[in-house]
């Protein structure tokens, strides 16, 4: 391996050793297979790979990186890898940083969509069920932690409580964009982040033309797939255009992917309520990015284009904006964290998704899910071992089937 770069000035990586992009696919493929439990548990993964014991970067520089992928729309830790993969190895390293990490759990969720229709046959679906019911906990608890973190005070509060009400009150794609849209706003001009301590600017990695253009591709796919897509009638194109938007616009990551997601499969009658959160639930058990629950779903669904093919359309389509948008804002980065109305649009933006992940919650989450007191209690359980107990998910979820199979459950 290169030598240290440990001993650079703060924040620096113009001068970093570069790396090859086989050296960067085999580290973030190792993570791939390992990192269990979410984006904040791959964040700290990261930090121990790629701070403590590789040193590709240092703190200070790593700490900004994830300051910038919050910042954006997206799987915030795919994003991270994707930074990370490009100060080492370029556009390449960045391309290698995304199918190590996210190669394992597309192929197990895409497995999973193959299998399960075979394993309810054998075994009856109670053990779907059960991961039903784990998803219910799964969500509750990650509602829970982020009306702590990201709607603390009376605005923020309000602001999801709205956000609830309205996604509640019409479920459809265009309520939740305005949600979002809404919160940025208000966001922009009610809230404003706290100076931040001055830290040492983000290294350039992307030239500003290549950003800008990035920044424009981005917005030319947004709004032409969906226009090519009704032109044409072509439900593959149809299926890239709305995970692509999906994958645009889904702020705070990771469970806010769950409504858009079931808004755009579920209410087109392309799947069952019950078959979506029984892929979610699966989607808990394996490690690397949540967002490869878009692979199951585009195996799972129907039409054609599905299996493998519809696999790779879905999650092609919902990674590709964290392409566009890494390149693209990072040159801008340095300026754009200093703006305090940026940070408070962030700060809206992602207390309007908590109160649109809330009202997932209820519907279709808990309608479709718990049915008798057995579903409560189990659902209870699971919630007490994941927020009390700190239980891996993988292991609440594996309980959860194993526990409603042998309760017979099944609804």
């Amino acid at each position: 391996m290169s030598a240290d770069p440990g001993a650079q000035p703060a924040g620096s990586l113009a001068k970093a050793p570069r790396g090859g992009v086989l050296e960067v696919f085999w580290a973030f493929l190792r993570l791939g297979l390992t990192s269990f439990g979410g984006p904040v548990a791959h964040l700290g993964y990261f930090r121990g790979e790629f701070v403590e014991r590789r040193r590709w970067l240092d703190e200070p520089t790593f700490v900004d990186i994830v300051a910038l992928c919050q910042f954006l729309p997206g799987p915030a830790s795919s994003q991270t890898g994707l930074m990370i993969g490009l100060s080492r190895a370029g556009y390449g390293g960045a391309l290698a940083a995304w199918l190590g990490f996210t190669t394992p759990s597309a192929l197990a969720m895409v497995l999973f969509a193959f299998a399960a229709p075979a394993l309810t046959h054998a075994l009856g679906g109670g053990w779907m069920h059960g991961l039903r019911l784990a998803a219910v906990a799964v969500v509750a608890q990650a509602v829970l932690a982020m009306l702590r973190s990201l709607a603390p005070d009376r605005v923020r509060a309000s602001l999801a409580v709205a956000a609830a009400l309205a996604a509640l009150w019409a479920p459809s794609a265009y309520i939740q964009l305005a949600v979002i849209a809404g919160g940025l706003l208000i966001g922009g001009f009610v809230l404003r982040a706290e100076p931040g301590q001055q830290r040492p600017a983000l290294p350039a990695m992307v030239g500003h033309r290549i950003g800008a253009l990035s920044l424009a591709v981005f917005a030319v796919l947004l709004v032409g797939l969906p226009l090519a897509a009704g032109l044409t009638g072509d439900h593959g194109l149809d299926l890239f255009a709305r995970f692509y938007r999906v994958g645009s616009l889904v702020f705070g990551g990771g469970h806010v992917v769950l409504p858009l997601l079931q808004t755009e499969v579920v209410s087109p009658g392309w799947m069952s309520q019950s078959a979506f959160l029984s892929g979610y639930g699966a989607a808990q058990a394996v490690p690397g990015p949540l967002f490869t629950f878009a692979a199951y779903l585009g195996a799972a669904m129907g039409p054609a284009p599905n299996g493998w093919a519809g696999a790779a359309i879905c999650l092609f389509g919902i990674f590709l904006p964290s392409f566009f948008l890494i390149v693209g804002v990072a040159p801008f980065w340095n300026v754009l964290r200093g703006r305090r109305e940026a940070q408070g649009a962030l700060m809206g933006a992602n207390a309007a998704v908590v109160g649109l992940l809330a009202a997932a919650l209820y519907n279709p989450v808990w309608t479709s899910a718990v049915a008798t007191p057995t579903d409560v209690g189990l659902v209870l359980v699971a919630f007490l071992l994941l927020a009390a107990w700190r239980t891996p998910p993988w292991l609440v979820v594996a309980l959860a089937a194993g526990a409603a199979q042998m309760l017979g459950s099944a609804v």
